[in-house]
């Protein structure tokens, strides 16, 4: 008798946690990026010795960096509700 075919799409709770592993992969990017935008804000010819608010910047953007580092590891080491089993270990059977 033949296999039922797999669904077409994945349930939301693996959808969520495969989006909160992207976000994760792509954050240092994210955060390179801030890091290097005070350099856009002036022009280069013109010389600026008003760093404070250049400062300021750079600390709240690495302490926003890091509380978001901190709920995305928090949500993707607690087990998701509705997780299916399955679906992680579903692929590797099918390809064996």
């Amino acid at each position: 008798m033949a296999r039922a075919p797999a669904p077409l799409f994945l349930r939301p709770a693996s959808y969520r946690r495969r989006r909160r592993r992207d976000a994760a992969r792509l954050l240092p990017f994210v955060g390179a990026f801030l890091f290097l935008l005070p350099i856009l804000w002036s022009p280069q010819e013109t010389a600026r010795r008003d760093t404070g608010p250049d400062g300021i910047y750079l600390f709240v953007t690495w302490a926003l960096l890091i509380l978001l580092a901190y709920f995305l590891s928090r949500a993707l080491a607690a087990p998701g509700e509705g997780d299916d089993p399955e679906a992680e270990g579903g692929a590797a059977e099918d390809e064996g």
